[in-house]
C-alpha cells in the first residue's frame, strides 16, 4: 500500500508540474505579445488548454503568474551560468575572474534564447510589487558575484562588483534586442572584451588594497 501510495504521490506533483509548465510556456506567450497590462487571464487559459480555476489553484492571479514565469527565467539564466563555472572548475580553472567570466559568457548567451522574456521583465510594463523584487534579486546577485571573485571586504571592491554586476544587466538588455543570433554572439564577444578591461581595473584596486 505504501508503495501505490507513494506512486500516487509521484504521479501527482508530476501532473502538478507539468500543468504548471503549460500554463507558464503559454503565458510566456501572451505576456510577450501583449505585456502585462493588456494580458487576460482568459487567453493564458485558452493557450494551456485548461481552466481559470485551474490556473488560479496553480498560481493565485495574474501578477502571481507573471512572478513565477520570471523566477523561471531567473533559475534558467543562473543555471546556464552555475553550470558553465562548474565545467570550467572541472577542466582545472581556479582563478576567480576567470570561472566568473565563464559563468558571465554563458549567462548573456542565454539571455539571447530568452530575449523575449528580458523585454517583459526589464522593459515592460509590471504588477505591482514586482520593481522591489527585481531590486532585492540585485542587491543577491551582487553578493553571490562577490563571493564567486574572493575579492576584499573593501568600499572600493563593494562599488566595483556591483559595476560588473549591473554591466552584467545591461549587457543582458543589449543582447536581447540583437537583430539576429550572429549579432548577439559579436556583443557576446564584444561586452567579454569588456569585461577583461574591468578586470584590469579591478586587479589594480585590488593590489593598491595589499599594498595599502
Amino acid at each position: 500500500m505504501a508503495m501505490r501510495s507513494d506512486g500516487r504521490a509521484a504521479r501527482q506533483w508530476s501532473s502538478t508540474e507539468q500543468t504548471r509548465a503549460q500554463f507558464l510556456d503559454a503565458a510566456r506567450a501572451v505576456f510577450a505579445e501583449r505585456g502585462f497590462a493588456e494580458a487576460s487571464v482568459s487567453e493564458v487559459v485558452e493557450r494551456a488548454g485548461s481552466s481559470v480555476g485551474s490556473l488560479y489553484h496553480h498560481f493565485g492571479g495574474k501578477a502571481e503568474l507573471f512572478t513565477a514565469l520570471w523566477e523561471r527565467y531567473r533559475d534558467e539564466q543562473q543555471a546556464a551560468a552555475a553550470a558553465a563555472v562548474a565545467e570550467a572548475k572541472s577542466g582545472g580553472v581556479s582563478d576567480p575572474f576567470e570561472l566568473f567570466e565563464a559563468g558571465a559568457r554563458a549567462y548573456m548567451t542565454a539571455a539571447w534564447g530568452n530575449r523575449d522574456m528580458v523585454k517583459v521583465f526589464y522593459d515592460g510594463d509590471s504588477p505591482p510589487g514586482f520593481q522591489k523584487l527585481l531590486r532585492v534579486s540585485s542587491k543577491k546577485w551582487v553578493r553571490d558575484n562577490f563571493r564567486l571573485l574572493g575579492a576584499p571586504d573593501s568600499p572600493v571592491n563593494r562599488v566595483l562588483v556591483a559595476l560588473l554586476t549591473s554591466f552584467m544587466g545591461d549587457a543582458r538588455r543589449e543582447i536581447a534586442s540583437a537583430r539576429s543570433a550572429k549579432e548577439a554572439r559579436q556583443m557576446v564577444e564584444t561586452m567579454m572584451a569588456v569585461l577583461a578591461r574591468l578586470r584590469a581595473v579591478m586587479e589594480s584596486d585590488l593590489m593598491a588594497d595589499v599594498a595599502g
